[in-house]
Protein backbone atom coordinates (compact mmCIF):
# COMPACT_ATOMS: atom_id res chain seq x y z
CA UNK A 1 0.00 0.00 0.00
CA UNK A 2 2.72 2.51 1.08
CA UNK A 3 4.51 1.84 -2.45
CA UNK A 4 0.85 2.62 -4.56
CA UNK A 5 0.15 6.00 -2.29
CA UNK A 6 3.99 6.74 -3.49
CA UNK A 7 4.31 6.08 -7.11
CA UNK A 8 1.72 8.74 -8.71
CA UNK A 9 4.04 11.59 -7.45
CA UNK A 10 7.39 9.77 -8.54
CA UNK A 11 5.60 9.47 -11.93
CA UNK A 12 4.04 13.00 -12.73
CA UNK A 13 5.80 14.99 -14.81
CA UNK A 14 4.96 18.56 -15.57
CA UNK A 15 3.39 19.00 -18.74
CA UNK A 16 5.51 20.62 -20.71
CA UNK A 17 7.52 17.37 -21.44
CA UNK A 18 4.60 16.03 -23.67
CA UNK A 19 5.63 19.70 -25.79
CA UNK A 20 9.22 18.93 -26.24
CA UNK A 21 8.74 15.29 -27.00
CA UNK A 22 6.76 16.76 -29.95
CA UNK A 23 9.60 19.10 -30.71
CA UNK A 24 11.71 15.79 -30.21
CA UNK A 25 9.65 14.07 -32.91
CA UNK A 26 9.61 16.68 -35.48
CA UNK A 27 13.35 17.06 -35.58
CA UNK A 28 13.96 13.19 -35.82
CA UNK A 29 11.88 12.92 -38.68
CA UNK A 30 14.65 13.81 -40.93
CA UNK A 31 17.29 12.13 -39.07
CA UNK A 32 16.91 8.27 -40.99
CA UNK A 33 14.95 9.26 -43.05
CA UNK A 34 17.67 9.04 -46.10
CA UNK A 35 19.30 5.94 -45.03
CA UNK A 36 16.84 3.68 -46.94
CA UNK A 37 17.08 5.80 -50.08
CA UNK A 38 20.58 6.16 -50.48
CA UNK A 39 21.15 3.65 -53.28
CA UNK A 40 18.30 5.35 -55.46
CA UNK A 41 20.19 9.15 -54.19
CA UNK A 42 23.29 7.64 -55.72
CA UNK A 43 21.62 6.27 -58.80
CA UNK A 44 20.24 9.81 -59.75
CA UNK A 45 23.69 11.66 -59.00
CA UNK A 46 25.90 8.87 -60.23
CA UNK A 47 27.91 8.39 -57.33
CA UNK A 48 29.33 5.63 -54.90
CA UNK A 49 27.06 4.52 -52.03
CA UNK A 50 30.41 5.39 -49.72
CA UNK A 51 29.71 9.13 -51.33
CA UNK A 52 26.39 9.06 -50.60
CA UNK A 53 26.73 7.75 -47.12
CA UNK A 54 28.62 11.72 -46.66
CA UNK A 55 25.05 12.98 -46.23
CA UNK A 56 24.73 10.99 -43.51
CA UNK A 57 28.20 12.19 -42.14
CA UNK A 58 28.04 16.20 -43.14
CA UNK A 59 24.74 15.70 -41.11
CA UNK A 60 26.38 14.94 -38.25
CA UNK A 61 29.71 16.96 -38.67
CA UNK A 62 27.42 19.92 -38.33
CA UNK A 63 24.58 18.99 -35.77
CA UNK A 64 28.12 18.30 -33.82
CA UNK A 65 29.98 21.38 -34.60
CA UNK A 66 27.34 23.95 -34.17
CA UNK A 67 26.59 22.23 -30.60
CA UNK A 68 28.75 24.85 -28.58
CA UNK A 69 27.73 27.75 -29.86
CA UNK A 70 24.12 26.80 -29.69
CA UNK A 71 24.24 25.27 -26.41
CA UNK A 72 25.81 28.92 -25.37
CA UNK A 73 22.75 30.87 -27.18
CA UNK A 74 20.35 28.58 -25.40
CA UNK A 75 21.71 29.02 -22.18
CA UNK A 76 21.92 32.95 -23.61
CA UNK A 77 18.35 33.43 -25.03
CA UNK A 78 16.19 31.02 -24.20
CA UNK A 79 15.85 27.22 -24.94
CA UNK A 80 12.20 27.03 -25.78
CA UNK A 81 12.77 30.18 -28.44
CA UNK A 82 15.56 28.80 -30.15
CA UNK A 83 14.17 25.06 -30.41
CA UNK A 84 11.43 26.73 -32.30
CA UNK A 85 13.34 28.78 -34.79
CA UNK A 86 15.41 25.33 -35.26
CA UNK A 87 12.75 23.90 -36.34
CA UNK A 88 11.10 25.97 -38.79
CA UNK A 89 14.90 26.08 -40.53
CA UNK A 90 14.79 22.44 -40.29
CA UNK A 91 11.71 22.21 -42.86
CA UNK A 92 12.77 24.81 -44.77
CA UNK A 93 15.92 22.67 -45.42
CA UNK A 94 14.08 19.52 -45.83
CA UNK A 95 11.94 21.39 -48.89
CA UNK A 96 15.44 22.63 -50.35
CA UNK A 97 16.80 19.09 -50.43
CA UNK A 98 13.93 17.91 -52.42
CA UNK A 99 14.61 21.06 -55.14
CA UNK A 100 18.00 20.07 -55.55
CA UNK A 101 19.06 19.76 -58.76
CA UNK A 102 22.78 18.53 -58.31
CA UNK A 103 24.35 16.52 -55.79
CA UNK A 104 26.72 19.69 -54.20
CA UNK A 105 22.94 21.74 -53.71
CA UNK A 106 21.53 18.41 -51.72
CA UNK A 107 24.78 18.35 -49.89
CA UNK A 108 24.05 22.30 -48.89
CA UNK A 109 20.81 21.31 -47.81
CA UNK A 110 22.15 18.19 -45.42
CA UNK A 111 24.38 21.02 -43.96
CA UNK A 112 21.65 23.39 -43.17
CA UNK A 113 19.63 20.53 -41.72
CA UNK A 114 21.84 19.30 -39.34
CA UNK A 115 22.74 23.03 -38.42
CA UNK A 116 18.98 23.20 -37.62
CA UNK A 117 18.40 19.88 -35.86
CA UNK A 118 21.41 20.69 -33.26
CA UNK A 119 19.03 23.67 -32.00
CA UNK A 120 15.87 21.26 -31.07
CA UNK A 121 17.34 17.82 -29.68
CA UNK A 122 19.94 18.43 -27.01
CA UNK A 123 18.65 21.54 -26.06
CA UNK A 124 15.28 19.84 -25.15
CA UNK A 125 17.16 17.55 -23.24
CA UNK A 126 18.84 20.41 -21.29
CA UNK A 127 14.74 22.14 -21.09
CA UNK A 128 14.23 18.97 -19.51
CA UNK A 129 17.17 18.45 -16.97
CA UNK A 130 15.60 22.21 -16.11
CA UNK A 131 12.07 20.92 -15.42
CA UNK A 132 12.62 17.72 -13.23
CA UNK A 133 15.01 16.59 -10.30
CA UNK A 134 17.83 14.41 -10.60
CA UNK A 135 15.63 11.39 -9.21
CA UNK A 136 13.75 11.08 -11.74
CA UNK A 137 15.42 12.75 -14.85
CA UNK A 138 16.13 9.58 -16.64
CA UNK A 139 12.35 8.61 -16.55
CA UNK A 140 11.85 12.08 -17.67
CA UNK A 141 14.52 11.93 -20.68
CA UNK A 142 13.24 8.65 -21.59
CA UNK A 143 9.58 10.37 -22.26
CA UNK A 144 10.99 12.56 -24.45
CA UNK A 145 13.14 10.33 -26.07
CA UNK A 146 9.84 8.55 -27.05
CA UNK A 147 8.90 11.34 -29.36
CA UNK A 148 12.48 11.18 -30.85
CA UNK A 149 12.06 7.48 -31.54
CA UNK A 150 8.51 7.63 -33.22
CA UNK A 151 9.77 10.08 -35.25
CA UNK A 152 12.95 8.22 -36.26
CA UNK A 153 10.70 5.10 -36.47
CA UNK A 154 7.99 6.35 -38.73
CA UNK A 155 11.20 9.11 -41.01
CA UNK A 156 12.87 5.42 -41.50
CA UNK A 157 9.98 3.50 -42.47
CA UNK A 158 7.59 5.48 -44.70
CA UNK A 159 10.53 7.46 -46.38
CA UNK A 160 10.99 3.86 -48.04
CA UNK A 161 7.93 3.24 -48.56
CA UNK A 162 7.29 6.88 -50.23
CA UNK A 163 10.83 6.46 -51.58
CA UNK A 164 9.29 3.71 -53.70
CA UNK A 165 6.35 5.79 -54.87
CA UNK A 166 7.84 9.47 -54.94
CA UNK A 167 10.89 9.02 -54.84
CA UNK A 168 13.61 10.54 -52.23
CA UNK A 169 12.54 14.11 -53.68
CA UNK A 170 9.23 13.42 -51.97
CA UNK A 171 10.65 12.45 -48.98
CA UNK A 172 12.29 15.49 -47.90
CA UNK A 173 9.13 17.20 -49.47
CA UNK A 174 6.86 16.04 -47.15
CA UNK A 175 9.46 15.61 -44.51
CA UNK A 176 10.34 19.85 -44.57
CA UNK A 177 6.31 20.63 -44.87
CA UNK A 178 5.43 18.15 -41.30
CA UNK A 179 8.15 19.58 -39.69
CA UNK A 180 6.76 23.30 -40.23
CA UNK A 181 3.71 22.72 -39.13
CA UNK A 182 4.99 21.11 -35.89
CA UNK A 183 6.98 24.24 -35.31
CA UNK A 184 3.55 26.25 -35.40
CA UNK A 185 2.07 23.51 -32.74
CA UNK A 186 5.45 23.23 -30.62
CA UNK A 187 5.13 27.46 -30.64
CA UNK A 188 1.62 27.37 -29.69
CA UNK A 189 2.48 24.75 -26.96
CA UNK A 190 5.05 26.81 -25.17
CA UNK A 191 3.03 29.73 -25.12
CA UNK A 192 0.39 28.44 -22.98
CA UNK A 193 3.06 25.95 -20.88
CA UNK A 194 4.20 27.06 -17.49
CA UNK A 195 8.04 26.80 -17.83
CA UNK A 196 10.08 27.35 -15.19
CA UNK A 197 13.10 29.65 -15.31
CA UNK A 198 16.51 28.10 -15.62
CA UNK A 199 18.83 29.28 -13.44
CA UNK A 200 20.32 32.76 -14.75
CA UNK A 201 23.23 32.77 -17.18
CA UNK A 202 25.98 35.18 -18.01
CA UNK A 203 29.05 34.52 -19.90
CA UNK A 204 30.99 34.49 -16.84
CA UNK A 205 28.64 31.71 -15.86
CA UNK A 206 29.34 30.30 -18.90
CA UNK A 207 33.21 30.49 -18.62
CA UNK A 208 32.83 28.79 -15.34
CA UNK A 209 30.46 26.23 -16.78
CA UNK A 210 32.95 25.14 -18.83
CA UNK A 211 35.85 24.85 -16.34
CA UNK A 212 33.08 22.67 -14.23
CA UNK A 213 32.26 20.59 -17.00
CA UNK A 214 35.72 19.30 -17.95
CA UNK A 215 37.45 19.13 -14.54
CA UNK A 216 34.16 16.92 -13.67
CA UNK A 217 35.93 12.66 -13.72
CA UNK A 218 32.02 12.00 -15.23
CA UNK A 219 32.90 14.32 -18.51
CA UNK A 220 34.19 10.62 -19.44
CA UNK A 221 30.49 10.30 -20.62
CA UNK A 222 31.80 12.51 -23.52
CA UNK A 223 34.17 10.28 -24.91
CA UNK A 224 31.54 7.39 -24.28
CA UNK A 225 29.12 8.71 -26.74
CA UNK A 226 31.71 9.54 -29.17
CA UNK A 227 32.38 5.88 -29.35
CA UNK A 228 28.82 5.10 -29.58
CA UNK A 229 28.35 7.38 -32.35
CA UNK A 230 31.13 5.52 -34.53
CA UNK A 231 30.35 2.05 -33.41
CA UNK A 232 26.90 1.89 -33.68
CA UNK A 233 24.56 4.77 -35.74
CA UNK A 234 27.86 5.30 -38.35
CA UNK A 235 26.70 1.79 -39.21
CA UNK A 236 23.53 2.91 -40.42
CA UNK A 237 24.22 3.94 -44.00
CA UNK A 238 25.42 0.87 -44.91
CA UNK A 239 22.50 -1.23 -44.06
CA UNK A 240 20.48 -0.67 -47.47
CA UNK A 241 23.38 -1.70 -49.06
CA UNK A 242 24.07 -4.88 -47.19
CA UNK A 243 20.15 -5.70 -47.41
CA UNK A 244 20.62 -4.95 -51.70
CA UNK A 245 23.84 -7.58 -51.51
CA UNK A 246 21.00 -9.95 -49.79
CA UNK A 247 18.86 -9.69 -53.42
CA UNK A 248 16.53 -6.95 -50.90
CA UNK A 249 16.01 -4.10 -53.17
CA UNK A 250 12.77 -2.93 -52.19
CA UNK A 251 13.40 0.44 -50.17
CA UNK A 252 10.05 -0.78 -47.62
CA UNK A 253 12.31 -3.32 -46.92
CA UNK A 254 15.14 -1.32 -46.23
CA UNK A 255 13.11 0.74 -43.64
CA UNK A 256 11.39 -1.55 -42.00
CA UNK A 257 14.71 -3.20 -41.16
CA UNK A 258 16.24 0.05 -40.44
CA UNK A 259 12.94 1.15 -38.14
CA UNK A 260 13.61 -1.81 -36.16
CA UNK A 261 16.25 0.61 -34.05
CA UNK A 262 13.88 3.19 -33.18
CA UNK A 263 10.93 0.80 -32.43
CA UNK A 264 13.69 -1.14 -30.01
CA UNK A 265 14.28 2.56 -28.85
CA UNK A 266 10.75 3.11 -28.36
CA UNK A 267 10.18 0.00 -26.31
CA UNK A 268 13.13 1.71 -24.02
CA UNK A 269 10.81 4.25 -22.98
CA UNK A 270 8.52 2.52 -22.07
CA UNK A 271 10.39 0.12 -19.90
CA UNK A 272 12.86 1.89 -18.39
CA UNK A 273 11.02 3.11 -15.26
CA UNK A 274 10.59 -0.97 -15.07
CA UNK A 275 14.17 -2.04 -15.85
CA UNK A 276 16.00 0.51 -13.81
CA UNK A 277 15.62 -0.28 -10.56
CA UNK A 278 15.92 -4.26 -10.85
CA UNK A 279 19.55 -3.54 -12.45
CA UNK A 280 20.62 -0.02 -11.80
CA UNK A 281 22.80 2.23 -13.77
CA UNK A 282 25.59 0.40 -13.95
CA UNK A 283 23.42 -2.52 -14.57
CA UNK A 284 21.75 -1.38 -17.55
CA UNK A 285 25.37 0.41 -19.10
CA UNK A 286 26.78 -3.41 -18.58
CA UNK A 287 23.47 -5.07 -20.19
CA UNK A 288 23.32 -2.04 -22.82
CA UNK A 289 27.04 -2.26 -24.40
CA UNK A 290 26.91 -5.79 -24.14
CA UNK A 291 23.67 -6.65 -26.15
CA UNK A 292 24.47 -4.05 -29.13
CA UNK A 293 27.86 -6.27 -29.56
CA UNK A 294 26.03 -9.03 -29.88
CA UNK A 295 23.47 -7.92 -32.52
CA UNK A 296 26.32 -5.96 -34.41
CA UNK A 297 27.73 -9.70 -34.65
CA UNK A 298 24.25 -11.05 -35.74
CA UNK A 299 24.69 -8.70 -38.49
CA UNK A 300 28.19 -9.11 -39.33
CA UNK A 301 27.02 -12.49 -41.19
CA UNK A 302 24.34 -11.03 -42.97
CA UNK A 303 21.34 -12.97 -42.39
CA UNK A 304 18.04 -12.94 -43.98
CA UNK A 305 16.52 -9.27 -43.47
CA UNK A 306 13.77 -10.44 -41.37
CA UNK A 307 16.38 -11.44 -38.71
CA UNK A 308 18.47 -8.31 -39.04
CA UNK A 309 15.00 -6.59 -38.45
CA UNK A 310 15.24 -8.16 -35.35
CA UNK A 311 18.81 -7.77 -34.36
CA UNK A 312 18.18 -3.77 -34.99
CA UNK A 313 14.98 -3.67 -32.68
CA UNK A 314 17.52 -5.21 -30.02
CA UNK A 315 19.81 -3.34 -30.58
CA UNK A 316 17.63 -0.08 -30.58
CA UNK A 317 16.21 -1.25 -26.64
CA UNK A 318 19.74 -2.15 -25.91
CA UNK A 319 21.47 1.38 -27.15
CA UNK A 320 19.61 3.36 -25.78
CA UNK A 321 19.90 1.76 -22.30
CA UNK A 322 23.40 2.62 -22.09
CA UNK A 323 22.96 6.04 -23.48
CA UNK A 324 20.09 7.06 -21.46
CA UNK A 325 22.53 6.83 -18.67
CA UNK A 326 24.99 8.61 -20.61
CA UNK A 327 22.87 11.76 -20.68
CA UNK A 328 21.50 11.90 -17.15
CA UNK A 329 25.61 12.15 -16.40
CA UNK A 330 25.58 14.46 -18.40
CA UNK A 331 22.86 16.84 -17.66
CA UNK A 332 24.26 16.32 -14.08
CA UNK A 333 28.06 17.86 -14.80
CA UNK A 334 26.37 21.76 -14.63
CA UNK A 335 23.35 23.24 -13.77
CA UNK A 336 24.61 26.98 -14.44
CA UNK A 337 25.84 25.70 -18.15
CA UNK A 338 22.83 23.12 -18.76
CA UNK A 339 22.14 23.44 -22.74
CA UNK A 340 25.70 23.88 -22.72
CA UNK A 341 26.60 20.54 -20.89
CA UNK A 342 24.09 18.64 -22.86
CA UNK A 343 25.34 20.10 -26.52
CA UNK A 344 29.00 19.15 -25.85
CA UNK A 345 27.30 15.53 -25.42
CA UNK A 346 25.20 16.16 -28.59
CA UNK A 347 28.80 17.50 -30.33
CA UNK A 348 30.88 14.24 -28.89
CA UNK A 349 28.10 11.89 -30.16
CA UNK A 350 27.37 13.39 -33.83
CA UNK A 351 31.35 13.65 -34.69
CA UNK A 352 31.38 10.27 -33.47
CA UNK A 353 28.57 9.54 -36.04
CA UNK A 354 30.76 11.80 -38.68
CA UNK A 355 33.69 9.43 -38.01
CA UNK A 356 31.47 5.84 -37.84
CA UNK A 357 30.64 6.34 -41.60
CA UNK A 358 34.16 6.81 -43.16
CA UNK A 359 35.61 4.38 -40.40
CA UNK A 360 33.22 1.89 -41.40
CA UNK A 361 33.70 2.69 -45.07
CA UNK A 362 37.69 2.40 -44.78
CA UNK A 363 37.01 -1.12 -42.97
CA UNK A 364 34.17 -2.59 -45.08
CA UNK A 365 36.65 -2.05 -48.16
CA UNK A 366 40.16 -2.72 -47.17
CA UNK A 367 39.56 -5.99 -44.58
CA UNK A 368 35.83 -6.37 -45.20
CA UNK A 369 32.24 -6.48 -43.53
CA UNK A 370 32.75 -9.10 -40.97
CA UNK A 371 35.59 -8.11 -39.79
CA UNK A 372 34.51 -4.86 -39.29
CA UNK A 373 31.52 -5.14 -37.35
CA UNK A 374 33.52 -8.14 -35.84
CA UNK A 375 35.58 -5.51 -34.52
CA UNK A 376 33.16 -2.50 -33.61
CA UNK A 377 31.49 -5.13 -31.71
CA UNK A 378 33.86 -5.52 -29.39
CA UNK A 379 34.68 -2.41 -29.12
CA UNK A 380 31.11 -1.39 -28.01
CA UNK A 381 31.31 -4.49 -25.50
CA UNK A 382 34.32 -3.11 -23.62
CA UNK A 383 32.60 0.33 -23.60
CA UNK A 384 29.37 -0.79 -21.37
CA UNK A 385 32.21 -2.49 -18.76
CA UNK A 386 34.42 0.83 -18.98
CA UNK A 387 31.19 3.49 -18.05
CA UNK A 388 30.03 1.52 -15.08
CA UNK A 389 33.42 1.26 -13.96
CA UNK A 390 34.87 4.90 -14.24
CA UNK A 391 31.17 7.10 -14.11
CA UNK A 392 30.23 7.66 -10.32
CA UNK A 393 26.77 8.63 -9.87
CA UNK A 394 26.34 11.52 -7.33
CA UNK A 395 24.33 10.88 -3.60
CA UNK A 396 21.62 13.43 -2.90
CA UNK A 397 23.45 15.41 -0.36
CA UNK A 398 26.33 15.82 -2.25
CA UNK A 399 24.52 17.39 -5.21
CA UNK A 400 22.81 19.41 -2.60
CA UNK A 401 26.59 20.40 -0.90
CA UNK A 402 27.46 21.70 -4.33
CA UNK A 403 26.45 24.99 -6.30
CA UNK A 404 26.91 23.71 -9.60
CA UNK A 405 24.86 20.60 -9.23
CA UNK A 406 20.75 21.00 -8.62
CA UNK A 407 19.59 19.43 -5.55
Amino acid sequence: MPQKVLRPPDQRMPPAINIIALANFAASLSTRALDPVLPHVADDFGITIATAASFVAVFAFTFAIVQPVLGAAADLFGKARLMIVCLVLLGIASILGALSTSFSMLFASRILAGIASGGVFPVALGLVSDLVAPDKRQVAIGRTLAGSMTGNLLGASFSGVIGDFLGWRGVLALIGVLVIVASVAVAAGFRGAALKRAPRTNLSALRHGYHTIFTNPNAFCYAAVFIEGCCVLGLFPYLASFLFELGETSLSIAGLVIAGFALGGLFYTLTVSRFLPRLGVKGMMIAGGSMVGLQLAVIAFGPSWKVQGISLLFMGWAFYSIHGCLQVFASELSVEARATAMSLHSFFFFMGQTVGPIAYGFGILHVGKTPTLLTSACIITALGFACARLLRQRRPEDAAARPDVQP
